[in-house]
């Protein structure tokens, strides 16, 4: 078989974990992590990760679904002595080969024991025993090594890897002896880039409407992935090395075009570190008056190095006296309105402006619950201004969830307003989270 040839070209690929410490949830599934991260930057396209416990049956399914979906299988896990490692002696019976014993892994084996001045036991030799017509891959770390099997199948030809568990095992088996020759063999060029968008505003179905049609099947692929409080939009493109960053880039500009202020960054970067941005660079500063989010506004900003430069300080002004005191807010205001309202706000948001000097104040008041909730103003209700020194704007939203969601949400709309103002954007009527 000449795995290298035009027609046996590997692109996709599967991972199979095997243990019943990964399905009981007793250990953390590290190694399809790396490995999954190091085989989309080189290249391949990760088509599936199966995670089966200590069973034959649930195993031999496992390789059939990866062989069935990939032209690489890559288990972890299941090559040690014991009768609970059953990797090899199932692939070898899913594949209709006979197991044989390969006499210098054995050898290897004894002598490592012997170095270490104690007795083999007999079920270590279960380690030297591969399907016929595995190519052994050594393991200088452990006394399993891995192997590969390349196989015919009624899907095409496959290349099957399985490799030692042990994460300080596997991983320098897979750099320095898989990824390698998959990458020889995998027959032609090919690069898989993504661009990561962050929304904030707009529910994940309104999403998928808003994007629909803009990019074409077979040239990427758009997925989405709800992290609250943001929704973050992945493109991903693959082909030629030379195309590839093109298509990226003009799919990815047609994107971020239709997304609008919905987007307010690329990347792994945080809402508070975008407004920061900006604020640094139109050198306002600005100050805070918080009620019910009780300081977590000011929490993240402070959060970025550099803050300094444009946070002033603010005032968890919880109880109505400490609005009053602290804030200026008028006894009048609070008797008509209450404490949670569109006009509390304001005179929280022009108060802290005014007392901190700053360019801009901002004002949160509202109900994070379970408890405090009525009819007119139910739980969830949070009332925001913005005062700068000519103007006061002020909205009242209704909030979803428990207490600590309606407090994070109500931290992220502050930061969004405060980038909105920042770019000469509306603030929102109302927000789409569902």
């Amino acid at each position: 078989m000449q795995s290298g040839n035009a027609e046996r070209m590997i692109d996709k690929v599967a991972i199979l974990s095997t243990g019943d410490e990964l399905t009981t949830g007793r250990t953390t599934d590290t190694n399809a992590t790396f490995l999954a991260d190091h085989l989309v930057g080189a290249g391949f396209d990760v088509v599936a990760i199966l995670v089966v416990g200590d069973d034959p049956e649930r195993i031999a399914w496992a390789w059939q679904q990866a062989m069935e979906r990939a032209e690489a299988v890559i288990s972890t896990g299941g090559l040690g002595p014991t009768a609970d490692d059953l990797t090899t002696e199932t692939l070898a019976r899913v594949l209709g080969r006979p197991l044989v014993l390969h006499g210098d892994v054995a050898n290897t084996i004894r002598q490592r024991f012997a170095a270490m001045g104690r007795e083999m036991p007999a079920n270590n030799l279960k380690q030297a025993q591969f399907p016929a017509g595995a190519v052994v891959l050594p393991n200088p770390l452990g006394t399993a090594p891995g192997f590969r099997v390349d196989a015919d199948t009624p899907h095409g030809p496959r290349h099957l890897f399985a490799l030692p568990g042990v994460p300080r095992e596997m991983k320098p088996m897979f750099t320095e002896q898989v990824l390698p020759w998959l990458v020889e063999h995998r027959g032609r060029p090919v690069v898989y880039l993504s661009r990561v968008f962050q929304t904030f505003g707009i529910s994940e179905s309104a999403l998928d409407e808003l994007v629909a049609g803009l990019v074409p099947a077979d040239r990427a692929r758009l997925s989405f992935r709800a992290a609250f409080p943001q929704i973050s939009v992945r493109l991903t493109v693959h082909g030629d090395p030379e195309t590839a960053p093109r298509t990226l880039a003009e799919l990815g500009d047609r994107i971020r075009e239709r997304l609008g202020a919905y987007c307010y960054a690329e990347g792994d970067t945080t809402m508070e570190a975008v407004v920061g941005e900006y604020l640094r660079q139109r050198s306002w500063r600005i100050a805070l008056a918080e009620s019910c989010t009780g300081g977590l506004v000011g929490h993240r900003i402070t959060n970025v190095p550099g803050s300094s430069a444009y946070f002033l300080g603010g005032v968890v002004a919880y109880s109505n006296e400490a609005k009053q005191a602290f804030l200026g807010v008028r006894a009048d205001t609070l008797a008509r309105y209450g404490a949670v309202s569109e006009e509390t706000a304001q005179e929280m948001a022009r108060g802290v402006r005014e007392r901190f000097g700053a360019d801009v104040g901002l004002g949160v008041t509202g109900i994070a619950g379970p408890e405090g909730g009525t009819a007119d103003k139910p739980v969830g209700t949070v009332c925001f201004a913005l005062a700068t020194a000519s103007h006061v704007f002020s909205r009242r939203y209704q909030l979803w969830g428990n207490r600590e969601w309606v407090k994070v949400l109500a931290s992220q709309i502050a930061l969004d307003w405060l980038r909105r103002h920042a770019l000469g954007a509306d603030l929102p009527e109302r927000f789409r989270f569902r």
